[in-house]
Formats: structure tokens, sequence, C-alpha cells
């Protein structure tokens, strides 16, 4: 089992929420992906739940298929365990030499919740644990604490009920600002629960994201806005009054949803991403966005749109089954850069996308959650200056038929490559803009 788990189910304030939910679920999706040559069944379980509205209703745009529900009600029918499970650990906090009553400073505010103080560095040292931030001492625990852990306990008790093995992985993906509360977290979970999917515990750092020449902090839901009103702006210029048709709406946030989650993943998710909120390149004409791809989907979609109804109309005959056509007709350098760097490394790709490293010392693990995005981006590019400049659909002479329908062949795989990529990212391709 991979659970993916942030630290907190808070409203997506700023930008570094979003990072590490595309993260999260784009691990989820991969590992989960049917097109994975994963030797084993992989369940996944995503927590915590989303109880606010507006978070839900961001990651829903970003087409993110994240958990909601109220606190504590993330997975099936554990809303009702959660209490026994806190209980539990409450009754583990008792037994544990790690932890001390709780005393209040002179001059402090009570915690109502507040429950003990834990010593995370002695157990780090007893434990010989490595990978862990030196400054961990004491950490105060709360109600709200052991409900986290409660969940997370529900996750692996589901999983492991559900026949998948009694090896769980865990994996929490939290910003860089969150990394020093959850390696509280975690040895928390050590102390009361000694477990060997608690020793498998892992950390995916996401970098911080910034922006560029701010007025005032940006939140979550105006990031999308703002990316949706440049998307429709780029789209009324380019198509006119087309793009403003009702029909336009769901293209238009397809082409947000894409260009956000490019522009959140492309980037290694160790290193920091800086946005300009101003810059147009998001459009279509940006090569380096994934309205881009998108547009270049839409590109094969209608081409085999105009071939179908030509064959329809009785302009080109049918196309033939790929054994019967002649490949060495394929003479352009277009076609065998499509062919050797996109269509025979797609498998590979897919592969070490969905990859987690094997577990090693420490904490920190790393993930290749950019690597779909940079290989769509570049097939893109190079799909599109061989499209821009060859003539697929020639004129109806049988003469010129067996290199028309071996580049349909060769395109026809591209278009194949484009779906499933795509798929991994959670985006539906796109059949006409």
């Amino acid at each position: 089992m991979l659970g993916a788990a942030r630290s907190r189910a808070a409203m997506l304030s700023g930008l570094d929420g979003p990072r590490g939910h595309l993260g999260g679920g784009h691990i989820h999706h991969s590992a989960r992906s049917p097109r994975q040559r994963v030797p084993r069944k992989v369940g996944v379980r995503l927590v915590p739940a989303l109880a606010d509205e507006g978070s839900r209703e961001v990651l829903r745009q970003l087409r993110v298929d994240w958990p909601s529900g109220s606190a504590g009600s993330a997975l099936p029918d554990a809303g009702s365990a959660l209490p026994d499970a806190v209980s539990a650990l409450k009754r583990a906090l008792g037994r544990s030499p790690c932890a001390t009553g709780h005393e209040q400073g002179p001059g402090t505010a009570p915690l109502p919740d507040a429950i003990c103080t834990v010593r995370l560095k002695s157990f780090v040292e007893q434990q010989g644990l490595v990978g862990y931030d030196p400054n961990l001492d004491v950490l105060l625990v709360t109600e709200g604490k052991l409900q986290a852990l409660a969940e997370l306990q529900q996750a692996v008790l589901q999983c492991t009920a559900g026949g998948q093995g009694s090896c769980c992985s865990i994996v929490h993906v939290v910003s860089c600002e969150e990394e020093f509360q959850q390696q509280q977290m975690d040895l928390l979970w050590r102390i009361l629960d000694p477990g060997a999917h608690t020793a498998l515990q892992k950390h995916l750092i996401c970098g911080p994201v910034k922006v560029t020449n701010p007025s005032s902090p940006i939140r979550a839901d105006q990031y999308f806005q703002l990316r949706r009103r440049q998307m429709y702006e780029a789209s009324v210029m380019k198509y006119g009054e087309l793009a403003q048709d009702e029909a336009w709406t769901e293209v238009i946030d397809t082409l947000t949803a894409a260009a956000i989650r490019f522009e959140m993943l492309s980037t290694a998710h160790r290193s920091q991403i800086t946005l300009d909120l101003e810059n147009s390149n998001i459009s279509t004409k940006g090569t380096k966005s994934g309205a881009f791809v998108m547009y270049n989907c839409a590109r094969l979609a209608t081409l085999f749109d105009t071939y179908q109804r030509a064959v329809e109309q009785g302009t080109y005959p049918p196309l033939p089954p790929a054994s019967e056509l002649d490949f060495s007709c394929l003479r352009e350098e277009g076609e065998w850069l499509l062919l050797f760097n996109y269509l025979l490394p797609f498998p590979e790709v897919l592969q070490q996308a969905a990859q987690l490293p094997p577990p090693s010392k420490g904490i920190r693990i790393t993930a290749n959650t950019e690597t779909v995005c940079k290989f769509l981006i570049q097939l893109s590019m190079d799909f599109s200056s061989y499209y821009n400049r060859v003539h697929i659909l020639g004129e109806p002479f049988p003469h010129l038929f067996d290199q028309m329908f071996a580049r349909l062949r060769l395109l026809g795989a591209v278009r194949d490559v484009f779906h499933s990529a795509l798929a991994t990212l959670h985006l539906a391709p796109l059949s006409q803009i």
C-alpha cells in the first residue's frame, strides 16, 4: 500500500498547498494506472480528507481526485472507528516512557486539547534514526494530532484488510514549510505504534511556490481564476467569437487545469517554482505550457476526423492494417524522431513516472513528478514542427496512398501516446479547439 499523506486538511490559502496535493494526486494516479508494469497489486489511500468546500472546489477544478468529507471521515466507514483509534493512541501514550505530563508555563494561555508532551529528541537518539531535523525536541501532543494519526492508521488498516498485503509504505507529501511539523507527526506515530508500517514512513518534500512582484498574497482560488481569465482572453484573441460560446466553457476549464498542472508539476518537486502571474505564455502559443500540449492533441483529433469524413465521402480508402503498410515510405527525419524519441521510449517513461525509489537510509525520497510533463512538452514541440512542415492528407491519387497511410499510422500511435500520458495527469484530451 502506498499512502500519500498531507500534514493538514486546512484551506488551500496559498500556492504551496495545491502543489503538494497535485504531487500526491499524481503519484496516486500513476501508481494505480493499469498501464504500469507493476509486479504486484498496489492500493493507494490519500489522507486527510478536505472538509473545506473552497479547497475541494479548487482541487475539483484541477481534476485532483482527493477525498473529501468532514474532519476525520476521509475513509469509507472510518468515522465511527476514529474515536476508538484515538482512545487506543491515548492508552499507548500513557504507557510510553517518552511521554510526560503537560505543564502550562507562566503567562501562557491554556490549550484546551493539550494532553501531554513527548520527548522526540531522546527517542531519535535511542533508535538511531537518521535524516530528522536536529532541532526536534519536545512535542506538545494535542487531541488534533492524535486524530490525524488515527486517520492514518485507519488508512493502513483498510489497505491491509483489502487484501493488498501487509507491507505498507507511507509517503508524507508536504511543503518545505510543513516538513518540520510532519517529522514531529512521523516520530509521534513511531512512538505510539512501533509497527512495520511506521518504520517505512518517507517524506516527499515540495519546494516553495513564489510569485514575482506580488501586490498581496494570492489564494489558490484566485490563482485558478486568474489563469482561467488569461486562457479565456487568449482563446478569444485566437478564435474570436467562437470562444465566447457556452460550449467553450468546458474547453477553457480543461485548458486552465492543464496549464496549472504543467506549471506546478513540470519542475522537480524539490525545486522552487516562481510564477509570473502576468505572463501570458500559458496560452496556446506558449510552447512550454499544458495548453500547448492540449492544442496539439486537438490538432491530431482534427486530422483523423478530417480523414474519416473523407473516407465516408469516398475521397480516400479506409486505413489498412499496419501489417499491410510499407513503412519505408517514412523518409522524413521528423518521422523517425517521433518514433525513436517518443513512441519507443514511452513505456519506460511511464514506468519511471510511477516509480518511487527503493527504501534507503534516511526519510526523504524523490519522485519523478515532472517526467510526464517534460515528455509531453518536448513531444508537442517536435510533433508541431513536423506537422507544420509535412502535409499529411495529400491529393487523392493512388500512388500517394502508401505514404499517407504510413504517416497516419505513425500519428495514430503518437495520438495514443498523448492520450495515455495525459491520463496519468488525470486530464482528458481535447478533441477540438
